[in-house]
C-alpha cells in the first residue's frame, strides 16, 4: 500500500507542470476575455458587429474583429468603421501582446485611457475619424515598439507629449484636426514628419526652435 501511495503521489507531481501548461493559458485567456468584454460592455453596436464577444466562452480567440498568435493571446483589435460609439476602457491596457489597436472611424468619445501606456507590444494605435476628447496621454512614450500613431480628426486638446520623441521605431504620427496647442516636436521621430499631420490644431505652433520657442506656448 505504502509502494501504491507513493507510486500516486509521484504521478500527481509529475503531473502538474502538464495541468498548469494548459490552465495557465486559459486563466490568462480569460483575463484578456474580460478585459475586452469591458470593452464591449462601454460601447453602443447597433450593426451587432460584437455578437460573437461570449465572455463564458474559454478564450476570445474564436470572437470575430479579434486576431490571436500560437498561444491564445491577443494580437488585434480590428473594429475600424464598425459604427460603434461609446468610449473607451482601462482595462485595454491589460492585453499585454496587443500589436494592433484598430478603431477608427467610429463615434467614440471621452478620452484615451493613460493605461494604454502598458501596451509595450504595440505596434499601431488608430484612433482616427471619431469624437475623442482631452490630452494625449503621456504614457504613450512608453510604447516603444510603435510604428503608427494615428489620432487625426478627433477633439484632442493639450500639447503634444514630448515623451513621444524617445519613441524610436515611431514613423507615423498624424493629429490632424484637433485642438491641440504648443508647439510641433522636432527631434527623435519628429525630425521626419511632415507638417501636413499637425494642421488643423488652431493653437499648434510650430515646429519648436529650440531655446526659441516655449514648448508650451499658447496651452492653457
Amino acid at each position: 500500500m505504502a509502494k501504491f501511495n507513493f507510486t500516486t503521489r509521484f504521478i500527481v507531481f509529475m503531473a502538474i507542470p502538464m495541468i498548469l501548461a494548459v490552465v495557465l493559458p486559459s486563466v490568462k485567456a480569460n483575463s484578456e476575455g474580460d478585459a475586452l468584454y469591458a470593452l464591449r460592455r462601454s460601447l453602443l453596436d447597433p450593426d451587432n458587429v460584437l455578437e460573437s464577444w461570449d465572455v463564458n466562452l474559454v478564450n476570445p480567440c474564436t470572437w470575430f474583429h479579434i486576431t490571436c498568435n500560437q498561444e491564445n493571446r491577443v494580437t488585434r483589435v480590428d473594429l475600424g468603421n464598425s459604427n460603434l460609439s461609446g468610449h473607451l476602457v482601462a482595462e485595454l491596457g491589460k492585453l499585454e501582446y496587443l500589436q494592433y489597436l484598430e478603431l477608427y472611424r467610429n463615434n467614440i468619445q471621452g478620452t484615451i485611457p493613460a493605461d494604454l501606456g502598458n501596451l509595450k507590444n504595440l505596434i499601431s494605435l488608430d484612433l482616427y475619424n471619431n469624437n475623442i476628447t482631452g490630452p494625449i496621454p503621456s504614457s504613450l512614450g512608453k510604447l516603444k515598439s510603435l510604428v503608427f500613431l494615428r489620432l487625426n480628426d478627433n477633439k484632442l486638446t493639450g500639447r503634444i507629449p514630448k515623451e513621444l520623441v524617445g519613441i524610436p521605431s515611431l514613423k507615423v504620427v498624424d493629429v490632424s484636426n484637433n485642438l491641440l496647442c504648443g508647439t510641433i516636436p522636432t527631434t527623435g521621430p519628429f525630425e521626419h514628419i511632415t507638417l501636413n499631420n499637425f494642421e488643423n490644431n488652431p493653437q499648434l505652433e510650430g515646429p519648436e526652435l529650440q531655446g526659441l520657442v516655449s514648448y508650451d506656448t499658447n496651452c492653457p
